[in-house]
């Protein structure tokens, strides 16, 4: 007998965040074109409630209002429900975020939108506590029934609306921006970085990889100390904050406060990924050692709980565990003691842990807010010995929280994710060297190209061993990206291979003759109310510029030169828009500053060539290990000797071969 008091027919999906409501009392549909003609035949208005598995007030507003069979009972008499996982379907998430933005001014998830039977927005918002969420039901489903004309107008005048933002005026020049003009665009967010506590004088604090990703490369062409001092600054803030994982690795979604030290507990696997390519980056730069400290443990909790059998990766882990937001990681300080003994007051002192605790309820969120001069200074103790003591205690740590009731697991394979991590991997070998690290990256590539791809079409969702859901742009666009940077580091030109091959399907299935960009849904899927185009950079670098950067790179190497002018006719329909929101394009503008430095290509060439071990930050250089006959156009008139030959070339001119690459670089 069952001990569930309902299941709806939700209990048939494979997303976990839906499986999480598929015994609601609410008369959950998935998206689909079934739930819309029973709208329609019903006349009633359609409820599309959209979040993801780690989204705590997500699980707030299930445990108010979806699981109350009050509320249900609303909900099912007056509207057609349907429930979305925003990681499976980012367009619809896209589209209904679009027009809770311009009703409200603001967003988030839970998001909930009301619709006409036809799927065209009308009202939304984000989390309503119960009785406000019954208000609003009632509110709705009256204003559909008795001023349907109104309504319907209202609905039209919305979708509009919608269209309108990705309205894209012709180019009023052929040029694209310069670097002094990138450089000039950079200088004015320099106002709103804490060059105190790291990020942006602002609460939440995002991590936000691509913004910085910019800095870095502009104090590496210009030489700005203060860019690099902001980002050094936050990527350590960020490694001893509340944010991080101190105990076991891998950091959180955001943090709820200017010090980095309250997060919002679920861990994404798209942060994690974007944060250990950065980390690494930003390490060659400056030989901080805390950051190959966090790369590697970061890139050990990856291994340890987001990685499946064959290699590819999880989605997520959960805020909460029992109801309670980061119960799995917080800890008393008489919990310490027990676990600790001895070493419970050095601990204590490392991670700030009190007392009467410093976060709610007598607990502690364990963060480092004194540095490790001061705390030798204190204990009168050595920096190694501390080390080798704040080692110990977190493996004790870790081993007990494994017996505490995990944060729930999100397990589907997401192909955008998989591919960020997959270049994460390959860019953690490029920095230090562990053969780990390329065997994780080509395993879960080969996988995902395995079971996602079948020569002209990508899938975003794999899950049980079984791909669904189109890919979109994103998934095109940072699969390509990822796979361009495993070819180099792998030295296997295969993989640049099937970058093209993902490339020349993209352009088929996404690319806009008129409007010069992708859009993010496929022309060969069904339609939603508007088609959108994603262009700008959030915590996730938008498909557009990412196109745009793989478009510049495939063109050298597969003597296209057609994609260097897509690329750059990409940036000229939107670099207008790069000064008045700056931080959400910075990686448009990277590829800006990549673009006009110019390409390098570093050729090594030989039967037994291997790629040079280069410990430097350069963001426009791509080494090329040709040890036979290539396929790639670049490489097709290099000859290939018992010794070893280096070119350097730049945009499509090499110069002249040399036999030792450190003169050359020089």
């Amino acid at each position: 007998m069952s001990q569930h008091t309902h299941t709806n027919r939700l209990i048939h999906a494979s997303s976990p965040y839906l499986l999480q409501h598929a015994h609601n009392p609410v008369d959950w549909w998935e998206w689909c074109d079934e739930a819309f003609e029973k709208a329609r035949t019903e006349d009633k208005p359609v409820l599309v409630s959209i979040g993801y598995s780690a989204c705590h007030w997500c699980h707030v507003m299930e445990r108010e209002s979806f699981e109350d069979a009050e509320t249900a009972t609303i909900m099912n008499e007056l509207f057609v429900c349907i429930k979305v996982d925003r990681e499976e379907r980012p367009d619809v998430d896209q589209l209904y975020m679009d027009a809770v933005q311009l009703l409200t001014g603001r967003g988030g998830w839970p998001l909930n939108c009301f619709t006409l039977p036809d799927g065209r927005p009308l009202h939304g918002g984000t989390y309503f506590p119960k009785a406000e969420w019954q208000r609003v039901l009632k509110s709705i489903s009256d204003f559909y029934l008795t001023r349907k004309e109104e309504a319907m107008q209202y609905a039209t005048e919305l979708t509009n609306g919608i269209k309108k933002l990705d309205v894209f005026l012709p180019p009023t020049t052929a040029q694209l921006i310069s670097d002094a003009d990138v450089v000039r665009i950079a200088q004015q967010v320099k106002q709103n970085m804490d060059m105190e506590l790291g990020g942006y004088s602002w609460a939440p604090k995002f991590p936000m990889p691509n913004n910085w990703e910019l800095y870095l490369s502009l104090y590496r062409f210009t030489h700005d100390t203060e860019l690099l001092e902001a980002v050094e600054k936050t990527l350590v803030k960020m490694a001893e904050g509340g944010i991080y994982d101190q105990a076991g690795g891998g950091f959180a979604r955001y943090s709820t406060d200017i010090y980095w030290k309250v997060p919002h507990f679920e861990k994404m696997l798209y942060d994690n990924a974007q944060l250990v390519s950065l980390y690494c980056h930003t390490f060659k730069v400056t030989g901080n050692s805390l950051f190959e400290k966090t790369v590697k443990q970061t890139l050990g909790f990856i291994q340890r709980e987001l990685t499946q059998e064959h290699g590819l990766f999880y989605s997520a882990l959960d805020a909460d565990s029992e109801g309670v937001e980061g119960k799995y990681y917080i800890w008393t300080q008489q919990e310490l003691k027990t676990l600790l003994g001895n070493d419970e007051p050095l601990y204590s002192l490392y991670y700030s842990v009190q007392a009467y605790g410093n976060w709610e309820h007598g607990s502690n969120i364990l963060h480092k807010t004194r540095t490790t001069q001061e705390i030798c200074e204190l204990t009168g103790r050595s920096e190694e010995q501390i080390q080798q003591t704040i080692e110990r205690c977190n493996a004790i740590v870790c081993a007990a929280r494994e017996l505490r009731i995990k944060p729930g697991l999100d397990d589907k394979i997401i192909t955008s994710w998989n591919a960020m991590m997959i270049k994460a991997y390959a860019d953690a070998y490029h920095t230090f060297h562990i053969p780990d690290y390329l065997s994780c990256a080509k395993q879960a590539a080969d996988a995902l190209l395995q079971h996602v791809w079948n020569g002209n079409q990508l899938k975003r969702i794999l899950k049980n061993g079984k791909a669904s859901i189109p890919a979109f742009a994103e998934d095109y666009a940072l699969l390509c990206e990822a796979l361009l940077k495993l070819a180099e580091v792998a030295e296997d030109e295969t993989y640049f291979l099937h970058a093209h091959q993902i490339m020349k399907a993209a352009i088929n299935h996404f690319y806009d003759t008129d409007k010069k960009l992708f859009y993010f849904k496929s022309k060969f899927d069904s339609q939603l109310a508007a088609r959108k185009i994603d262009i700008n950079d959030d915590v996730i670098p938008s498909a557009n510029s990412t196109f745009a950067k793989c478009l510049w790179i495939l063109g050298y190497l597969f003597d296209k030169p057609e994609y260097e002018q897509m690329a750059d006719q990409m940036v000229m329909h939107v670099q207008h828009k790069f000064e008045k929101f700056p931080t959400g394009f910075s990686n448009w503008m990277h590829y800006v500053l990549l673009r006009n430095q110019g390409l390098r290509q570093l050729v090594v060439s030989g039967k037994k060539a291997t790629r040079p071990n280069m410990l430097t930050y350069e963001p426009n250089l791509i080494v090329l290990v040709q040890k036979g006959e290539s396929r790639l156009p670049l490489l097709a008139d290099k000859p290939v000797t018992e010794e070893n030959t280096y070119y350097l070339c730049t945009d499509r001119t090499c110069g002249l071969p040399h036999k030792n690459w450190q003169e050359l670089i020089a």
